[in-house]
């Protein structure tokens, strides 16, 4: 019978703290004891084989879960699906009415039920074992029906029980769950070579995929350049169309002079008017700063955006092969990814 409003309030007030720390620390030490457990008793060998399976086969891994299984089930799929192993969540009562059309011979199945015998799970069985797609199972019960029927039983252990005050609702079985998920993930990224590079792929929008973009992805290949001869005039034009508020100086050609920013050219005429010199008669080498700060391609753009800040510049070169400049990372471009 639902508790009234009223009397939860009244409930409430006649609970101290020490009470509701009681509650709390039942559940951390119901969890925590059954993640020790855990700890030592997980099998890699047995995970290895499960990896290797799924790593053989072109499909996808299907999570499957009811209740509260089903929603941590979800975010397993989400996990895997995000860290290079396609997969996706069915509910195992929609796939008794149709959608187990969507599994293929070519994907495994991975079930979660903290008793095993969940009746939608159980009822799921025959049909998946037919079909001879591979199943593993998340359980505390090895010896259920779905710890039975699993090629793989990734089980757990609740000596302290949910931690629940009733012991009823799903707690500590349903983190145990998410660990099991998280370490099955974890081991496929790591068998996959999984790497940096791919999770940025698979996380384009958002900062963690845009500091994990390299300054490559985001530099200008197109700059204004100008002879270390160019008269001042000329190296206001190139600037003002390249819109970067910097250009750079060749020297021989290709090689790299230096960088003229709006700041040199100001420090350009303070000086020229201290020694009477004519403005107009400046050159970009007597503008330039000779040792611009440079990063090579392939850093990634977080790192760019560190040393951007540290040196409080607006702008770096990216070195190419031999040190020829092959593009310009600018501030705007990490603020317009992210990265900042």
């Amino acid at each position: 019978m639902p508790v009234s409003h009223e009397n939860a309030a009244d409930a409430l007030g006649s609970l101290d703290a020490a009470q509701l720390k009681e509650a709390g620390d039942g559940v951390l030490q119901a969890t925590q004891e059954a993640l020790t457990q855990l700890s030592s008793s997980w099998n890699p060998e047995l995970v290895r084989d499960w990896c290797a399976t799924v790593l053989s086969r072109p499909g996808r891994v299907v999570m499957t879960g009811m209740g509260k299984s089903g929603l941590i089930a979800q975010k397993i799929a989400a996990t895997l699906a995000s860290t290079g192993c396609p997969s996706f969540f069915m509910h195992p009562a929609e796939a008794l009415h149709g959608d187990l059309g969507m599994v293929t011979e070519q994907d495994s199945v991975v079930a979660l039920s903290n008793s095993g015998e969940s009746e939608e799970i159980v009822r799921l069985l025959p049909s998946l074992l037919r079909l001879n797609i591979p199943l593993a199972a998340l359980t505390s019960r090895r010896e259920s029906s779905l710890g039975r029927a699993a090629r793989w039983c990734f089980d757990y252990q609740l000596p302290q029980g949910e931690g629940c005050p009733l012991d009823l609702a799903p707690m500590a079985s349903t983190t145990l769950q998410l660990v099991w998920g998280d370490l099955l993930a974890a081991s496929l990224m790591k068998a996959r070579g999984f790497t940096r590079e791919g999770f940025a792929l698979n996380h384009p929008a958002g900062s963690l995929g845009a500091k994990l973009l390299k300054v490559d992805d985001l530099m200008h290949v197109k700059w204004p350049q100008v002879a270390a001869s160019t008269p001042l005039v000329d190296v206001l034009q190139a600037m003002t169309e390249g819109r970067l508020g910097m250009c750079t100086v060749t020297r021989d050609g290709t090689g790299l002079g230096g960088v003229i920013t709006d700041g040199d050219i100001r420090r350009g005429l303070a000086k020229a008017q201290a020694v009477q010199k004519n403005p107009l008669e400046l050159r970009a080498a007597d503008l330039m700063s000779p040792n611009p700060a440079k990063v090579p391609a392939g850093t990634l753009a977080l790192e760019a955006a560190n040393l951007i800040e540290a040196r409080k510049i607006t702008f770096l070169i990216v070195e190419g092969v031999g040190g020829v400049p092959a593009g310009i990372i600018h501030i705007h471009d990490l603020l317009a990814a992210k990265v900042l």
